[in-house]
Formats: structure tokens, sequence, C-alpha cells
């Protein structure tokens, strides 16, 4: 078990000179921010699907031990009726993900915040949700952004299927869970969202350094992999952000 930390996506131009060294190729985006973090969020397949031949190449050009996590699509998240998003989340997994293999990571499902959490509704999702692609078995997240699904009935339903109620350090969105509370799953999924663009690694020292001991607290002695990321906020702070918990928690 371990605890990966990284960034959403890795194209972004204010990274130019910042975290990615003055006249890198975009070509090797990549490649430097892998060998840098431990994961990546990828953004891009909630809003379109992606090839084979690009789940491949992310594939080839990450270390061995590297992973991506995916947003599920908006198709299968932004209606009314969650039950019946079947058609779309069955098309997700056909789009080439098992191309990623070991490095395929957690799937994020997140919702607007304006989705209110309804029993039935949320537990008619879950049920289309599936547990293998192949032979691999899949991890779920859910990242609700109500103050509704503040509601021991949305955990518990978590609990039940082993999937992650995202935690999210967050101004704009309520999280369900606390930081000291029990994770849902056999996975914790956490994404951190205050980076300060006047602080170089986002978030200060002490502030890291107490990020690192809730790691190691949700990882539970190595029993749970641990999934940070640094999102929204400064963006351009994330990638040293990020770095610097991975400094804190020993690569």
């Amino acid at each position: 078990m371990t605890i990966r930390v990284g960034v959403g996506g890795w194209t972004y131009e204010p990274w130019r000179g910042v975290f990615y060294p003055e006249g890198l190729r975009q070509a090797d985006e990549l490649k430097h921010s892998s060998r840098q973090l431990t994961a990546i969020e990828i953004n891009g397949t909630f809003y379109g699907s992606q090839k084979p031949a690009s789940f491949k190449k992310w594939h080839d050009e990450t270390p061995d031990d590297f992973q991506f996590s995916l947003k599920g699509p908006r198709y299968a998240v932004n209606r009314r009726v969650l039950g019946e998003a079947g058609e779309s989340i069955d098309r997700f997994f056909t789009t080439g993900l098992d191309q990623l293999g070991d490095k395929l990571g957690p799937i994020l499902w997140q919702f607007a915040g304006t989705k209110q959490f309804q029993a039935d509704d949320m537990a008619a999702f879950v049920a289309l949700l599936p547990e293998k692609l192949g032979e691999r078995r899949l991890r779920h997240a859910l990242e609700v952004r109500h103050e509704s699904f503040r509601d021991p009935a949305f955990l518990d339903l978590a609990r039940r299927h082993n999937i992650a109620a995202v935690f999210a350090d967050a101004d704009k969105y309520p999280t369900p869970l606390d930081a000291a509370d029990e994770p849902t799953a056999d996975f914790v999924y956490a994404r951190l969202q205050r980076c300060a663009e006047d602080v170089d690694t986002g978030y200060d020292g002490p502030a890291l350094d107490a990020w690192a001991e809730v790691a190691r607290g949700w990882s539970a002695g190595g029993k749970r992999d641990v999934f940070v990321y640094f999102i929204s906020g400064a963006k351009v702070r994330a990638p040293a952000a990020a770095v610097a918990l991975i400094e804190r928690l020993g690569r």
C-alpha cells in the first residue's frame, strides 16, 4: 500500500519555467511530471472520450510505479436521474482504459455542486459502476459537493460498496467527510484545493507537515492506498505543493 501525491493534468502553460524547466519540449512534460510526482488526475476524460492509443502512450511514458486517476464522463454524472447513466458508464469503459494496465488508478465521479443527495437515486448510480475491467478490480471515488450529502445514509452506501467518499479541502464546496473521519473504502481519495499563490509551495510548511500526518493516518500503517491531489486554488503552485508533500512522506 502506498501514498500517492499528484496534481490535475500536466499541460498548463503557467507551469512552464516554474515546474517545467525552460526549454523543455511540451511533448516531454508528462515524462518530466511523472518523475517528480507519483500520480496524476486526468480531467480530459470528463469532457470527452480519449483514444486507446493515448492511454497506451501515457502508460509507456511514465514510471512503472506511477498511476493515473481518471474522471468519469460528465454525461454520466450531470443528469437528473442518475440511474439512467448506464449507457454512458458502459461506453466509458470501452474507450481503452485497459491500456493503462497497472497504472490505472481510481475512477473519480464528480457531481455538480447543485446535485442533492437522494438515497435511491445515488444507490441506483452506484449499482451501475462495474467492479472489474477485464480481470482488473476497479476502484471508484465519489466527489459530492452539496451539503445534503453530509448524511450517514450516503456514507453507509459508500462503505457497503467499498467506494471512497472524496475528502476535499475546499472553501467553495462542503465535503461529506472530515479528515479525522473513518474512510469509506480500502483506499482514500483527497483533493486539496487551497493552494495560495503567495506561498511558493502552495500550502505553507506547517500545513504540509499536518497533511503528511493526515495522509499517514489514512494509510493506517500501510493498510490503505492513499491518493492526494493538489487541485484548483492557485494552480500554478500545485506541483510544488505535491513535491513538498512527497518529500515529507519520504518518497
